[in-house]
């Protein structure tokens, strides 16, 4: 079939548009980066998920006071409004803990549209900006569960995801007693010695608070091993901004 001069003379524009469109999709589709354990020597990364919750007090000041930094992982709305904790906030900020982002609820984010997880990003970003005034680089996603869209706007919204190559399992529905906790801390400290160690535990769990992080932070020192943030375990900025708390009188 021959095609008609008035058709191919519209080919390089269809062409020029196509080739538009697909620039502009492959800048939105950047995917985030995705890490998994740190890279400096001798770190152990201790994170805590789930908070913002009453025992942040208990962790930040056992961590700090053994010349240690941790990092926390806060929902916007899962235990409590995370402006009902905004005390605590600041004040393992203060400590020089990092602030990280959990999302706003704890919801699987492989479920969630385009939308769906830039406002679940979003509103952690705004209640951290407005308690401490600082703006995440690093979030973690909820059970761990990640795609390709959710590193898409991760990256848009310029954080890193942020996984674990320990869990503690003090999050799950289940969770071990305290001392089987400290049974697998001190089997990986003591039996294996990693390089460094990214591990999961979680803000809630009274036994982690109280009964198992103090043996943690005494071998952690023992042993010759930094406790440091997320930041420093990978030699990153744990903030895009910082800039100065705000004042008022925000809900969930």
């Amino acid at each position: 079939m021959k095609l008609s001069t008035a058709f191919l003379s519209v080919l390089p524009l269809v062409a020029t548009a196509f080739a538009s469109t697909s620039n502009h999709t492959v800048e939105k589709r950047q995917l985030a980066s995705v890490i998994t354990s740190c890279s400096e020597p001798n770190t152990v990364a201790l994170t805590f998920d789930d908070g913002p919750w009453e025992y942040i007090y208990q962790l930040g000041n056992l961590i700090h006071d053994a010349g240690g930094r941790a990092t926390f992982f806060f929902n916007g709305n899962n235990w409590d409004c995370i402006y009902n904790r905004a005390d605590g906030i600041r004040y393992v900020y203060n400590q020089g803990h990092q602030l990280a982002s959990h999302t706003w609820t704890h919801d699987d984010l492989t479920t969630k549209n385009w939308d769906q997880l830039h406002d679940t990003f979003w509103k952690v970003e705004q209640a951290l900006q407005r308690i401490a005034g600082v703006t995440p680089a690093f979030m973690r996603p909820p059970y761990g569960n990640y795609n390709d869209l959710v590193r898409q706007v991760a990256a848009a919204r310029g954080q890193s995801v942020t996984l674990w190559d320990f869990d503690s399992h003090d999050g799950d529905d289940n969770a071990p007693p305290d001392w089987q906790l400290r049974s697998e801390y001190g089997h990986l400290l003591w039996d294996l010695r990693p390089n460094n160690v990214l591990a999961l535990n979680h803000e809630f769990n009274y036994d982690t608070a109280y009964n198992v992080m103090w043996q943690v932070v005494q071998w952690c020192n023992q042993l010759g091993y930094k406790m440091v943030t997320v930041a420093e375990c990978v030699g990153q900025q744990p903030y895009q901004n910082v800039g100065s708390p705000q004042s008022g009188n925000w809900q969930c």
